[in-house]
């Protein structure tokens, strides 16, 4: 009888409900989808590009923003390609494997964004509560560990959930959302879901509260010793710390929004306000954060208006080549 049940209620692929009627004007949100996501990859690719070309800096913290970018990449990747094809469908499916990677892809981003913030966290921490231990601390050999857990530990975090989800029978096939999360999915299961959403709530618990404590931690002791310091010093601090305090403070606000949504009934909610809530996380640091960093950290934005303008020259250089080759 039960295995009957599972064979009836194996969904095959999902609809995507959250783009409602819209008509012609999905074709106005393509274009300011197009538009974002090109946005998107291009300050982080350039941000990447700045920081592995340079060798000046190569160093802990412009590697861990490096590691960020690089996760923006890999987030956006999962969500706007989808995104952009399902605009110009007339029905948003998605198979039942392709869901599922979207959900690991997404959510992986989320978990990983957050370790990472947690990690620079700690080298802000080491930077300037013990700046002459700072190079004996903060090895290569340690950046490569701590780039390790930050990406390594998510992953784990988020497959476990997703391993008890994929194994649910379902009876329905509508999420209600422009892209799969687990718990739209859940919802959908045929059979009581108790064990899922425990497993669900461990997991949450110890990928938000151990990264949070830690952080607040460590800015506790970077605050007593700021206020120690000479003002030159704490200028420096903020300096450093701002970037960072922004980007966390800006990405818990927009994870908030997107949990807090996935525990409503959205269809309360007008549909605007569902999806500018659920996608801020997908569009406002991917985008905020290289711009952040650009503009703020003064070797950045020196190393980015170099290589734009390294790029003009070049360009104005090969203009008489353009002329010469046209009229030869």
């Amino acid at each position: 009888m039960r295995t009957g049940m599972e064979n009836t209620s194996y969904t095959e692929t999902f609809t995507l409900t959250g783009f409602g009627d819209m008509n012609k004007t999905k074709y106005v949100y393509f274009l300011l989808a197009l538009i974002g996501y090109l946005l998107i990859i291009f300050v982080n690719v350039v941000l990447v590009l700045v920081i592995f070309l340079e060798r000046s800096l190569h160093e802990p913290m412009y590697i861990f923003l490096c590691s960020l970018s690089v996760n923006a990449l890999y987030g956006t990747a999962g969500f706007y390609p989808k995104l952009l094809a399902d605009l110009l469908s007339v029905t948003q499916l998605i198979p039942r494997a392709g869901c599922f990677i979207q959900i690991f892809v997404i959510y992986g981003y989320a978990a990983v964004e957050f370790t990472i913030l947690t990690v620079m966290a700690y080298d802000r921490y080491v930077a300037i509560c013990k700046p002459l231990h700072y190079a004996n601390i903060m090895t290569d050999r340690v950046v490569c560990k701590l780039l390790f857990g930050a990406w390594l530990f998510p992953f784990c975090d988020t497959a476990l959930p997703l391993l008890f989800s994929s194994r649910l029978p379902l009876c329905g096939n509508q999420i209600e959302r422009l892209y799969c999360s687990n718990w739209s999915v859940v919802k959908l299961s045929c059979v009581p879901t108790t064990l899922n959403n425990v497993v669900g709530f461990v997991v949450s618990i110890c990928a938000l509260f151990p990264p949070l404590f830690f952080i607040l931690f460590s800015y506790v002791k970077i605050l007593i010793v700021c206020q120690k310091s000479s003002k030159e010093f704490r200028r420096k601090a903020l300096q450093t710390c701002l970037p960072h305090l922004t980007t966390l403070i800006n990405y818990s606000i927009t994870m908030l929004c997107e949990i807090v949504l996935s525990r409503l009934d959205s269809t309360a909610l007008p549909q605007i306000v569902v999806v500018t809530l659920s996608l801020e996380f997908l569009i406002i640091p991917p985008l905020l954060n290289p711009l952040m960093y650009g503009l703020n950290l003064p070797e950045v934005r020196k190393r980015v208006r170099n290589m734009l303008q390294r790029k003009q020259i070049r360009a104005l250089c090969n203009i008489p080549h353009m002329f010469y080759f046209n009229y030869a």
